[in-house]
Formats: C-alpha cells, structure tokens, sequence
C-alpha cells in the first residue's frame, strides 16, 4: 500500500473513531455509561492504530479519557445525591427518582425526534424528560414514605434540578473527553 492510502486509511478511522465518540456522548442523555464506552473504544483505537500513523495515541490518553470519565461519573452523582439529600428525600424517593430518570430519558428521546434539529431535539427531549421522571420518581417515593404532598413535591422538584444539573455536567466532561482525544490525534 502506498503512503498516500496509508494515510486516507488512518484518517478514516480517526474520524470513524469521533463519530463514534460523538454516539458515544449522546447515550449519556439515556443514563447509559457513554463516557466510558469511549474509554473503551480509545483503548481499542490506540490497541489497533499503528504507532507509525499521525492519527495514532498513546495508552496515556486513554487514562486521560478514563479519569475524566470517573469525574463525570462522579459530578452527576454529587449533584444527584447531595440535591435528593439536601432536600430531605427518602431512600425510597432516590430510587425511584433513578428509576424516573431512565424511563423519562426513553420517551424523551422518542417524544424530542419531531424538535426540528437532528439529534438535539432528541437530546434536549432526553435531558429534560430525565429530569422530569426524577422529579415524579422522587415525589411518589416520598408520599410512598409517608411525606405531605408538599414536602414530597418540593423533593421531587430538587430532583429534577439535580438531575439536570448532573446530566449536563457528565455531558460537558464528554465534550472535554472529544476535545482531548481529537487533539491528541493531531499532535
């Protein structure tokens, strides 16, 4: 194979590998684990690239992109928890309000396909229906518990901001994984 198709070849999986990280990212509005199934396809990018190649990293990226993943993992927990908690909800409100989350993420991706932008409506439909079935998750749990219909609303409410606040934060630290991957397949 002759350089010039070594190099279109290299260049193709780079950029499969972002468009792959790019997915990635998006299912971290599902609840689903995105960050670090891009962990795992760096370290299987940087396993196959050839180290001759320009679009090639090290195994240091991929610890880079693994401890950013576990700040993410950790940002959406603190701001879950210490909302729920800080509200005074239940154990029976935190989990429901996970359990909220994840079916609210679902039909919000499927209620945001008409939102006229590709992707972002889905998106933005699974963020803001994530939240919304934390907030129902932790208002039935905490009437479940025991708790007058306003405390359990005002759990409910806290819910839905931590979950949000979480969710976007653990996107951002996606972002930032993007970033540091597709610069260090340039230097």
């Amino acid at each position: 194979m002759d350089e010039s198709a070594y190099l279109s070849w290299n260049l193709a999986y780079a950029l499969i590998l972002l468009v792959i990280f790019i997915g990635c990212w998006a299912l971290n509005s599902l609840s689903a684990p995105g960050n670090w199934l891009m962990v795992l396809c760096a370290a299987l990018y940087s396993w196959l690239m050839p180290a001759a190649s320009p679009y090639a990293f090290g195994w240091w990226v991929v610890v880079v992109l693994a401890v950013l993943a576990g700040i993410g993992e950790l940002l959406e927990l603190a701001t879950s928890a210490l909302g729920t908690r800080k509200a005074g909800g239940s154990r029976k409100g935190a989990i429901l309000a996970v359990v909220g989350s994840f079916v609210g993420s679902i039909v919000g991706v499927i209620l945001g396909i008409p939102i006229p932008i590709p992707v972002v409506g889905s998106l933005v439909g699974a963020l803001l229906f994530a939240g919304c079935g934390a907030m129902l998750g932790a208002y039935l749990g905490e009437r479940w518990d025991g708790k007058e219909n306003r405390e359990a609303w005002r759990v409910g409410f806290t819910s839905f901001w931590a979950r949000l606040v979480g969710s976007l934060a653990k996107l951002l630290v996606g972002l930032i994984m993007i970033a540091v991957a597709s610069v260090a397949m340039l230097v």
